[in-house]
């Protein structure tokens, strides 16, 4: 599936069950000019590679995007916000710029808000999956997708039983309930 897509088909599931979308936010995999045509119905925030709009210092202002693969009558235009964040790497600190696209008209750090608030949670749920996952170097894309689905039910499993256990001991638990079922493997292939 293209992006585009990707972006149409969970906005249908999302119409279906009834709901009503108030705001998309998306990570900057998805910035390209089909699914910028697409989402701008939508009140939209995008990530954007800064390498890709090349803007290197503060901005708030239009754009258009510039694809090769569309005529200059198919480019999409939008607010494109451009803000920068100190770093420090091996004790030198330099600006690195970010950049968000957006239709909204409200404060620039009103949308960089919204955005944090709409993709930070995603971000830190697919941390906390990813610490269930175990490591794989396979480039089989079916046992990586089972591994994945398999963190997914382990941290949804973690996230109903995290009140009443911590993360260790919820990783033990497991480790005890895979040894067990591993030995009643085992006894069952003896007899």
């Amino acid at each position: 599936m293209t992006k585009e897509e990707i972006v149409k088909a969970l906005v249908e599931q999302v119409v279906v069950m009834g709901f009503k979308i108030r705001l998309i936010t998306l990570d900057a995999g998805f910035y390209t000019v089909d699914v910028l045509n697409f989402i701008s119905q939508f009140n939209y925030i995008i990530a954007v590679p800064v390498g890709d709009v090349k803007v290197y210092e503060e901005f708030d202002g239009d754009y258009m995007t510039n694809s090769k693969r569309h005529r200059r009558n198919e480019q999409v235009k939008f607010r494109l916000l451009v803000y920068s964040k100190e770093k420090v790497r091996r004790k030198e600190k330099r600006l690195v710029y970010f950049a968000r696209a957006t239709n909204l008209e409200i404060p620039k750090r009103e949308v960089l808000d919204l955005y944090n608030k709409g993709r930070g949670p995603i971000e830190t749920s697919y941390r906390n999956i990813k610490a269930f996952l175990p490591f794989t170097s396979s480039t089989k894309f079916v046992f990586r997708i089972l591994i994945f689905v398999l963190a997914l039910v382990l941290y949804s499993l973690y996230t109903v039983f995290k009140g009443e256990v911590g993360r260790e001991e919820f990783r033990l638990l497991l480790i005890l309930l895979f040894f067990q079922i591993y030995s009643i493997q085992r006894i069952l292939q003896l007899i």
